[in-house]
Parts: C-alpha cells; structure tokens; sequence
C-alpha cells in the first residue's frame, strides 16, 4: 500500500448499502483518529457515535431542521432525508474549547481535523465509504446538534462523518475528480 495513493483514492461516499457497520470496524476508526498529530497532545477530540434509536432521533431533528430551513423545496428535504436513512452511522466529532485560549483552540480544532482525515484512510481499507459533513444535514452550526450530543460543555462541533458500506454501483459512476497541480498552487521561497 502507497500512502499516496491512497490519499489520491480517498473519495467521498454518500450512497451505502443496507448494512449496519460493526461495531469493532467504528471502533477500529475511532482508534486511528486519536493518533492524529496534535498540539501538547492535548487529545482535543470527543467523538459521538449515532446509530439505531439515537439515529432514528437524529433523522427526526434533521428533518424539522431541513423543512424550517428549505420550506419551498420539498424535493430537497426529501433527497436530503434520504441520504441519512441510508446512512448506517454517524459520528459527530468535537474540537475542546480552552477557556480564554483562542490559539489553543485554533489548534485543537486543526487537530480534530487531522483526526477526522486518519478515520477517512482507515475507512477505505475497512472496506467502508465516508464523508464528512461540516453544515447542511450534517447540522454542524446549528445549536440544536449540540444539544442532541448532551451540550458537551467547552466543546466545538467539527464535523459529523456519515458511514457505511458503499454502494459499488455508485462507486463505478464516479468520475475521477481533477485537482490543480501543486506547482500551480506552490511559492518556492
């Protein structure tokens, strides 16, 4: 296995098949995301694992969420709402807040966002599909998430991660994304 080219392979899967994750394989993620680099290892990450009745809660708070926000758009809820009944697991991971540190809370959120990416690799060799949401139906910014989480106190939420087994129909209609080669985007000092 290359590093490279798994970071060249990572993609974002959003359509899954009707399987449950097991629980060692979410486990297994978990385990790969606190070895992320991080500033005094701090370990400033929580993670918030939503599967079976906590998901059914979950897709009722994002559908009240979806029909206030996009009232003239039914078919947008509708399709929105699908994609979290066909999405097995969600965790939702925070970033620790250091009361009255805003660089170390800076820091910690980069971190939680290295976690978050070492999850992502570890889940294409669990055989899983991934993304990470940071608005919309992954309901990020909004303080009803929050609360749905208990209202950790000191806490910032950084991304909810939907997961699943993927749906290789999906997988074969995707397209290769391009990316701007880094000589584009690099100053040699």
């Amino acid at each position: 296995m290359s590093i490279i080219a798994e970071l060249k392979s990572r993609r974002a899967i959003r359509d899954y098949i009707e399987k449950d994750v097991e629980d060692e394989k979410i486990k297994a993620l978990l385990e790969a995301a606190v070895w992320a680099p991080n500033d005094r290892m701090r370990e400033p990450w929580s993670f918030y694992v939503i599967k079976g009745e906590a998901k059914v809660r979950y897709e009722t708070l994002a559908a009240d969420y979806l029909q206030e926000r996009f009232p003239t758009k039914p078919h947008l809820v509708e399709s929105s709402l699908k994609v979290l009944t066909n999405t097995p697991v969600h965790i939702v991971v925070t970033s620790d807040i250091v009361p009255g540190d805003e660089e170390a809370s800076k820091d910690n959120e980069y971190a939680v966002c290295c976690a978050i990416h070492s999850m992502w690799l570890a889940a294409k060799e669990l055989g899983l599909g991934f993304v990470w949401r940071t608005r919309g139906v992954g309901l990020v910014h909004d303080e009803r998430m929050h609360k749905f989480i208990g209202s950790p106190e000191n806490k910032k939420i950084i991304g909810n991660i939907f997961i699943g087994y993927p749906n290789q129909e999906s997988i074969q209609k995707m397209k290769t994304p391009a990316r701007t080669p880094s000589e584009e985007k690099t100053v040699w000092l």
